[in-house]
């Protein structure tokens, strides 16, 4: 995640929120012949925001809308994509269907909102675009049955950029929001993907899985144990996240795994291990080392040291076990989160090469 920047932050606009206010302009566009410009809708908690129209075509027996979307100052893969409904008749009687077009995804695993097979396009936004079409139907004399195709344009490229590949989405983009509102830096949108990792792992029938701190402790893992792509929770610096969600959703496995400075945040109980949000304790190294029989040059030298991997490396070269210890506390930390799950944990530090430097075995492997 990007640096935050100072000051007051701009709120932004969901893709779901984003899609709705297009859906409603389109429908309108198709009943009465013109698009509102711009166009107004009520989000779950009563904001009426109103969105500018970046596009409109209407063609008879169809009608397209799109909403450049702006999330705000959050760093957002999708601030500035394009969001288009394309609504068109549907037959009397059918209510409201929803189509995936060009760069919006795919459901194919079990596990998420939607069942497979779906369009991705999540619960909310689909019941905002069903609230919108009900609502233009009724101030315009329509039936209400349409069949709304929902596009982003380079959505399939952006999508790389996501968690969506993983979660079994293919294709494109997810269609989002619970609120439609984005908060910058709210890090929910994050924790929100580590639980959807978790549930589709769960109803694949996965056993074991990770989560890691970055891309070189995910390699390690990952080539240690030959996972598949979908058993690599994308933790980050949300081990709390993953924690307490697994302890209500548990799996049979978990491997923690991360660089030595995140691992010592976690051993010394801190949760979010962002480096703005949490810092290592060198105290508390000095005193693992001293607990470990390091002389006491070494245990001041680490008191008093920059960085907890210039710590490590002088462990490393004296001797004594400090990343397996490091893993052993990170390993009563994240089971004290855990507490009665049924859930076998076992923690790997790995250093900048991707070399596993330290280790705390599963629970049955003690």
């Amino acid at each position: 995640m990007s640096r935050k920047p100072s000051g007051p932050l701009r709120r932004g606009w969901t893709t779901g929120a984003c899609a709705t206010a297009a859906t409603k302009a389109a429908y309108t566009a198709l009943l009465t012949g013109a698009f509102p410009d711009p166009v107004s809708i009520t989000l779950p908690k009563g904001q009426t925001p109103a969105f500018a129209l970046a596009r409109e075509e209407l063609s008879g027996d169809r009608a397209t809308a799109a909403i450049v979307k702006d999330a705000g100052d959050d760093p957002d893969v999708t601030h500035g994509a394009t969001i288009m409904a394309t609504v068109q008749h549907g037959s009397s009687g059918s209510g409201v269907w929803f189509e995936a077009g060009n760069g919006v995804g795919t459901v194919t695993k079990p596990g998420l909102p939607i069942p497979p097979g779906e369009p991705a396009i999540n619960p909310v936004p689909r019941s905002l675009m069903c609230e919108v079409i009900h609502e233009v139907a009724e101030a315009h004399g329509g039936s209400g049955d349409v069949v709304i195709s929902l596009s982003i344009p380079n959505g399939e490229e952006l999508t790389q950029h996501t968690w969506n590949p993983r979660l079994g989405i293919v294709g494109g983009l997810s269609i989002l929001g619970t609120t439609g509102v984005v908060i910058p830096y709210s890090c929910s949108a994050w924790i929100h993907s580590i639980r959807r990792g978790i549930d589709v792992a769960r109803a694949t029938g996965l056993s074991h899985v990770a989560g890691c701190t970055g891309s070189t402790s995910e390699k390690a893992v990952q080539t240690r144990y030959g996972l598949p792509d979908e058993a690599m929770l994308d933790m980050g610096d949300f081990v709390g996240g993953l924690l307490k969600y697994l302890r209500k959703h548990p799996l049979p496995k978990l491997t923690l795994g991360g660089g030595f400075g995140k691992l010592t945040k976690l051993a010394q109980g801190h949760l979010d291990l962002h480096s703005g949000r949490s810092q290592v304790d060198f105290a508390w190294l000095a005193e693992q080392l001293l607990t470990l029989g390091a002389s006491k040059e070494l245990v001041t030298v680490a008191r008093n040291a920059n960085t907890a991997n210039e710590v490590l490396g002088l462990a490393q070269a004296s001797g004594p076990p400090l990343a397996d210890a490091v893993a052993s506390h990170a390993q009563v930390e994240a089971r004290r989160v855990l507490r009665d799950a049924s859930v076998s944990l076992e923690v790997l530090v790995i250093d900048r090469q991707g070399a596993i430097v330290g280790h705390a075995p599963f629970s049955e492997e003690q």
